[in-house]
């Protein structure tokens, strides 16, 4: 079988896709633009919970998405939104009580 060829365009937008579509949990929107990582990590643990098509537990499903988003979709953050984002993960271990 032959590999499609994906466009520039295309592999630029896959990450966006895969954040904006999860299958796996409902975010809200813009939550990986806000500046509290507080409320990022309530909101992100929030949908974990209430998500019935994730795989793995809340805590990992929340943490892989947030990982995932400053990793791929977000190497174009500032520095400052990166900082609220990494922040936002020492708040999501604290909210889950793995801190």
């Amino acid at each position: 079988m032959a590999e499609k060829k994906r466009s520039g365009k295309d592999r630029e937008r896959w990450s966006q896709d895969v954040t904006e579509g999860s299958d796996a949990l409902d975010l809200e929107e813009g939550v990986f633009t806000w500046q509290d990582p507080a409320r990022i990590a309530r909101s992100l643990k929030r949908s974990a919970e209430s998500s019935d098509r994730r795989k793995s537990s809340p805590y990992r499903s929340a943490m892989s998405m947030l990982t995932f988003y400053v990793n791929r979709a977000g190497k174009e953050l500032g520095a400052d939104q990166r900082e609220v984002l990494e922040r936002a993960k020492d708040e999501l271990r604290k909210a889950f009580g793995r801190a």
